[in-house]
């Protein structure tokens, strides 16, 4: 199961083409608004999310609520589009129309012009915008609900925004019910108060602010993945997968980065066997993953966001044009984003995991992939 994207920020939408979607996937089409809501709310978000009010429309694969087992298109309407009609119609004319001249620090403006020799950067920033982000969302949607019909679940939270903290957790301790009911998606009330406190004093400054999220998928069978090529090494899949969403910096499983401190004796998670004779992990330091292959328990990914580069109180930059110094350009933009990054990265996650199950179980129809979960699991003894 794969993906890819097409539209422009302020365009007439975005669409996600789906591929290699088995038939007979149960779609809910509130689960899938549900999930583009979420990436909408947060405290720290911007004016944009109060024009936009992301709903998927479905444009091929699906009938009656069940997928057909072709690709499935989805169209998320812009909102803000009919403010710039004139500023992105795509057969008008650049004349009386301001040119942004001023890349921004951080971001892929000043790449982008070099790259594609563009003298505007809206070419570049209209695509690089994290506004494409919506179309993974509802993409990854279709592959939470193929992976719900094999008993897994994929969930996220956030232990940190600019200097306020918690955790780290498991997932048996977070409340999912405190993360949805909460306005920063942290299971801490206490932290939560603190992570609004820094976003507001960003607000005030001009500053951005990023954070560390979490993504955990519970429900996992041991051996997806991969261990004998390169490409099939899961671990890997989803470290780039969750990368490329717009300012992540790091990914790690896990404790992670920690274990670079500590001796094997305190970083590999011993085997053990249940009463049924079912052999698991006594821990779960390696985040559900060993060797590229998940190891049955909960997979916990960790993400680090740096603060959005659009600055109230602008970096200094060039400007292309006239190759003066001066304030980088401003798009109206979010002070924090990084609840809504973590929507974004469950949706990478589910999709690197359906396509994994699909190497394992087979790719056609959700009947014959169902059976043959329940044959692996009987011969695994899971």
């Amino acid at each position: 199961m794969r993906y890819t994207t097409a539209g422009e920020s302020h365009g007439p939408g975005l669409v996600a083409i789906v591929s290699d979607v088995p038939a007979g996937i149960v779609l809910d089409r509130t689960a899938i608004d549900a999930d583009l809501a979420r990436r909408q709310r947060g405290y720290g978000r911007g004016g944009r999310m109060a024009i936009e009010s992301d709903r998927a429309e479905v444009l091929g694969g699906v009938r009656f609520g069940r997928t057909l087992g072709g690709p499935v298109s989805l169209l998320v309407k812009n909102r803000d589009a009919a403010n710039w009609a004139v500023a992105m119609d795509p057969w008008g004319h650049a004349e009386g129309v301001d040119p942004v001249t001023a890349p921004r620090p951080g971001h892929a403006d000043l790449g982008g012009v070099q790259r594609t020799g563009s003298t505007d950067v809206r070419d570049i920033l209209e695509r690089a915008s994290a506004r494409e982000t919506a179309a993974r969302v509802a993409a990854g949607a279709v592959a939470k609900a193929f992976l719900r019909e094999l008993g897994v679940s994929v969930r996220s939270w956030v232990e940190r925004i600019g200097d306020a903290s918690t955790g780290p957790f498991s997932p048996a301790g977070v409340d999912a019910t405190a993360v949805d009911e909460s306005d920063v998606s942290c299971p801490d009330p206490t932290v939560a108060a603190r992570m609004r406190e820094a976003i507001e004093g960003a607000r005030e400054a001009g500053e951005s602010l990023g954070g560390v999220f979490v993504v955990a998928a519970e429900g996992l069978v041991p051996g997806v993945g991969g261990y004998a090529e390169a490409a099939g090494r899961l671990d890997a899949r989803l470290a780039g997968a969750v990368m490329s969403i717009p300012a992540i910096k790091g990914v790690e499983f896990g404790d992670g980065f920690a274990v670079g401190s500590r001796p094997g004796s305190q970083v590999h998670d011993e085997i053990v066997s249940d009463r049924s004779g079912r052999l698991h992990r006594a821990t779960n330091r390696s985040g559900g993953i060993d060797g590229g292959m998940t190891t049955g328990e909960p997979l916990v990914l960790r993400a680090v966001m740096k603060p959005i580069p659009t600055l109230m109180r602008p970096l200094k930059t060039i400007d292309i044009a006239t190759g003066e110094i001066v304030d980088a350009a401003r798009e109206r933009s979010d002070v924090c984003a990084v609840p809504a990054a973590a929507v974004v990265a469950e949706a990478e996650v589910a999709l690197v995991l359906a396509d994994a199950y699909q190497d394992l179980l087979g790719r056609a129809a959700m009947i014959d992939i169902t059976r043959s979960l329940a044959a692996y699991r009987e011969r695994i003894g899971w």
